[in-house]
């Protein structure tokens, strides 16, 4: 049994040392665990049963393996691969080697297709096509974007295509907006829960298109009002909805603060874990939830050309 004189003998309890001054800088990107949710919670989980999903990442990305996307889809198939899109975010078909009417009819089966006349055309106005080789127009790569959100309704999706592949370089990278907004500080989506943000297709373009080639189209897309925070219209799930390319401002905020929140958000795209990364080949497909993702096109390959062609599905108002 300790006694008085036991405590007493008892040597004092060490201080703990003393550490200098330190911190990190607020709103950066933090080390440490994150929130990976796949689904939304109360998902079914089923399994597919006309294709092989082939996961490339832990949230997003799937090869999806057995289908020539050249042959017309079934209202069963489609609807599986609806699935899987909803549940993968981007779909990556290997070799499929379509041509442009064949990958606009693939499109079609989601919706109506639309044009944008602010990049070059394929073979008709609702293809675009990325010719890119040394001296070429950069257009979006090098930018962590979603498409055309200074639209009303911006893209349901998009359905990209590469015709020519660089020897080394040249990959997509896309980033899971859901799993951006679960990742969220607690204080931060306090914040920007019932948000709007303005976008407007000034920012992005004036990257690399001139003030005259610019003016024409301020008319047909002034700057349009979306929710910082939307809700997807098919699972329901909450997404962050901002981008570097288009999103100018935080309605209500003063400039200086909602700059600041901005580049918070923005940098949430960045973050390794919430995304995917695909090295294509020649003939490759990627079909991607343009509500639900960001994309990064890696310009890498130098002098060496490199040739895509890309199909938008007209989308819905955001929420």
């Amino acid at each position: 049994m300790t006694t008085l004189a036991d405590s007493a003998a008892s040597p004092a309890p060490v201080p703990a040392p003393a550490l200098r001054p330190h911190r990190i800088p607020a709103d950066g990107l933090y080390e440490g665990h994150r929130v990976l949710r796949r689904t939304p919670d109360g998902w079914e989980d089923r399994p597919y049963e006309r294709f092989e999903v082939v996961p490339q990442a832990a949230t997003i990305g799937a090869e999806i393996r057995g289908l020539d996307l050249s042959r017309p889809l079934s209202g069963g198939l489609r609807a599986e691969l609806n699935r899987a899109l909803l549940e993968w975010k981007v779909l990556f078909f290997r070799g499929q080697h379509l041509s442009s009417a064949a990958q606009r009819e693939f499109a079609r089966n989601w919706g109506e297709l639309e044009s944008n006349p602010l990049l070059a055309w394929g073979d008709s106005k609702d293809v675009v096509r990325f010719d890119k080789a040394a001296g070429g127009v950069p257009t979006f790569e090098n930018v962590w974007h979603t498409d055309v959100t200074f639209r009303e309704r911006p893209a349901l999706g998009a359905v990209l295509q590469l015709r020519e592949v660089p020897p080394a370089g040249g990959d997509t990278l896309w980033a899971d907006m859901a799993a951006a907004y679960d990742n969220l500080p607690p204080e931060i989506r306090a914040r920007v829960n019932g948000a709007r943000a303005v976008h407007d297709y000034l920012p992005g373009f004036a990257r690399f298109y001139s003030t005259v080639q610019l003016a024409p189209f301020q008319e047909q897309f002034p700057p349009v009002e979306h929710p910082v925070v939307r809700r997807h219209p098919e699972t329901g799930r909450r997404m962050l909805f901002v981008n570097a390319s288009f999103t100018t401002r935080i309605v209500g905020l003063e400039e200086a603060e909602s700059d600041r929140l901005l580049r918070v958000l923005f940098q949430q795209a960045q973050v390794p874990e919430f995304q995917v990364r695909w090295r294509w080949q020649a003939g490759d497909l990627a079909f991607w939830d343009n509500r639900a993702t960001q994309h990064y096109a890696v310009n890498d390959y130098g002098t060496h050309r490199r040739v895509a062609e890309r199909v938008a599905i007209a989308g819905d108002r955001p929420y």
